[in-house]
């Protein structure tokens, strides 16, 4: 990632939430967000049948997980896959509205399974994939539920995120470190 993405993204994620009225402590509203942005978030069984879908989740389980597109009337649509949890959907849904609101550029075309699919480059999914947690977990959020106890499965659960999602941000924001740090310097008074 470029030099003070991370902080950048953890101010306009912040911004963001505050746009959307969303306090420090709640879950982000991710249809508020894409009606925000103008895009449409659609269930890939609205557009191809549920059992071309579990096909490919039985081929390869990680297939595809959402894609953005930009129709040709200029709507742009945010297809994800229904067949995971919701926390996981809500984290695939949060990587796509990021790649929108960073205004990252679609770089290829993939054929898996005879789907099309739209990608980023690599600097590019790091950035979405940290600005999604951002916009999903804040630091500050992520600080004051570590301090609680609480552990990735349980902010994943109260979050509506994955818990992929909350054990990465809780591990690369930094958090965990400064909780250690912080009970450390209690325990040398």
């Amino acid at each position: 990632m470029r030099r003070g993405f991370k902080s950048q993204a953890e101010r306009m994620a912040a911004e963001t939430r505050a746009r959307l009225g969303c306090n420090a402590d709640e879950s982000i509203s991710l249809a508020r967000l894409a009606s925000d942005l103008q895009v449409e978030l659609i269930p890939a069984d609205n557009l191809i049948s549920r059992d071309r879908l579990e096909d490919l989740k039985r081929i390869q389980d990680d297939a595809f997980s959402a894609a953005t597109f930009r129709l040709n009337d200029g709507r742009r649509i945010v297809v994800f896959n229904p067949l995971h949890s919701s926390g996981r959907t809500r984290s695939n849904q949060a990587h796509e509205l990021a790649h929108i609101i960073l205004q990252h550029s679609v770089r290829t075309i993939e054929q898996i399974g005879g789907l099309t699919f739209l990608t980023c480059d690599i600097e590019q999914e790091e950035e979405a994939d940290w600005f999604a947690g951002c916009l999903l977990l804040p630091r500050e959020l992520l600080f004051r539920e570590a301090k609680k106890g609480r552990t990735s499965a349980d902010i994943a659960r109260i979050h509506e995120t994955s818990e992929a999602m909350a054990k990465y941000r809780l591990n690369a924001s930094g958090v965990l470190i400064q909780l250690g740090r912080i009970k450390a310097n209690k325990g040398a008074k």
